[in-house]
């Protein structure tokens, strides 16, 4: 395979195995599904467009309406569990901390599934599952109940969901990739629209319960959509073990996995805090508090393709995500002097914006280290799964750090400084990789 950068051509050996007659005669999930890629020599055929492949960034943008946008959505509940079940902020955390952590460790199981050539069975029981966790959050009055349904069940069906579109679109783009997988991001802002606002504003009309399950039809409506247009691309890989340990043995891969550890690990701190934090700090009450949170996730849907388009055509992926870190930690620093109404929208913009532009950069960031395709849902999985434990333990850390000092400072200057330090370990991956150019795109 041949990558080209500027005036410079790397060349990445695939090996390319021809199918003997008795394998040939073996039934391939999904090789029907759409036309395999053709490979020339050392090269694979991407193509970089067209309409099948754009109808996977739309399918994909859906996944993410629900694998990550019901996360990002999680501020509704916690505000809803805090007055309805009188139980510590931390402890309330813990359910959409579970839920982000087991949507990514799922990843490794489900980024294997879709290289053996499983994605289109895998997002489906997937599907399945998440659904069933939200229809049962409706019935739960307790907090195990909820923790089991919301946090457990919808957990594992996200991250079944997700994985698998994420191999499917990076093997329909090369050039356009980071710009495909930030349009497919901005389903995170799409759906951290949707469902926070059918929930909070159906919540005083017809209850929790039902709220609750109205959000759950929306979601079965993307459900059937998105399965209606996923068509996987690649050959199945069927060899090949759950993890891919030879990643670990790549200095830039590791480090790059422990930098983006430490800005997830803060990442959804502002997102489940915004709302307790506006109506104890800056005097909003419950309902205005909602609308912090859609702003933030509206401004991320304009904000991705933004970050994709400079990550293809200006700074190189890498660069992006770390640029993009640094204005997150900025953002979580500025949030220290936030105390009125107008500065509280204000933030609103600017984390909305910060936190978008680092998740949707992480993808294509990622994808660039990976230049097996056939190898991509494993490697992609790895690291998401590392970022689970960074996803469990980030708002918890916050909610106990407010907690113990009944203020919301020395939380945010925890993220702050978090955030920092995984944009320079970023930096580090970038410069074992580039050395120290400056001028150079990665």
């Amino acid at each position: 395979m041949v990558f080209v950068e500027g005036d410079k051509k790397c060349h990445h050996a695939v090996t390319v195995t021809p199918l003997s007659d008795s394998q040939e005669s073996l039934p391939h999930p999904n090789l029907e599904a759409a036309p395999a890629p053709a490979v020339v020599g050392d090269d694979v055929d991407y193509p970089d467009g067209g309409a099948l492949a754009w109808r996977q960034v739309v399918a994909c943008h859906f996944v993410n309406a629900m694998a990550c946008g019901y996360g990002a959505a999680f501020g509704i509940y916690q505000l809803y569990y805090s007055e309805s079940l009188k139980l510590p902020s931390a402890q309330i955390s813990w359910i959409g901390s579970v839920q982000v952590f087991l949507n990514n460790v799922t990843c490794t199981a489900a980024g294997r599934l879709a290289d053996a050539g499983y994605a289109r069975e895998t997002v489906l029981g997937g599907s399945f599952i998440a659904l069933l966790g939200t229809f049962m959050t409706s019935l739960a009055t307790e907090y195990w109940q909820i923790f089991l349904a919301q946090g457990v069940c919808t957990g594992i069906g996200l991250g079944l969901m997700f994985m698998p579109t994420v191999t499917i679109v990076t093997s329909y783009f090369n050039k356009k990739r980071a710009l495909a997988m930030s349009l497919s991001s901005a389903g995170t802002g799409t759906g951290s629209i949707i469902f926070p606002a059918t929930v909070q504003y159906l919540i005083p009309k017809i209850g929790f319960p039902w709220a609750v399950r109205c959000a759950g039809f929306v979601a079965l409506f993307l459900v059937v959509l998105m399965n209606l247009l996923l068509k996987p691309r690649m050959l199945p890989r069927k060899a090949g073990a759950l993890v891919d340990w030879a990643a670990f043995k790549e200095p830039p891969y590791v480090i790059f996995a422990a930098g983006t550890f430490m800005v997830y690990w803060a990442l959804y701190f502002g997102f489940f805090y915004v709302n307790t934090y506006a109506i104890a700090v800056a005097s909003f009450t419950p309902t205005s508090a909602v609308s912090l949170l859609l702003i933030m996730n509206a401004v991320s849907i304009p904000a991705r393709p933004v970050v994709g388009y400079l990550a293809d055509n200006c700074l190189g992926p890498i660069n992006t995500f770390i640029l993009a870190s640094m204005s997150l930690a900025i953002a979580f620093f500025s949030w220290i002097a936030i105390n009125t109404h107008s500065t509280m929208y204000a933030f609103a913009i600017l984390f909305g914006v910060t936190n978008s532009a680092a998740q949707g950069a992480m993808g294509g960031a990622l994808a660039s280290l990976t230049k097996d395709p056939s190898k991509m849902g494993t490697r992609f999985g790895m690291c998401c799964t590392i970022l689970g434990f960074a996803t469990v333990a980030g708002p918890p850390t916050a909610g106990a750090i407010i907690d113990f000092s009944g203020g919301y400072l020395w939380a945010q200057v925890w993220a702050g400084l978090v955030t920092i330090c995984g944009a320079v370990t970023l930096g580090v991956s970038r410069y074992w990789i580039s050395g120290a150019k400056v001028k150079v795109r990665v």
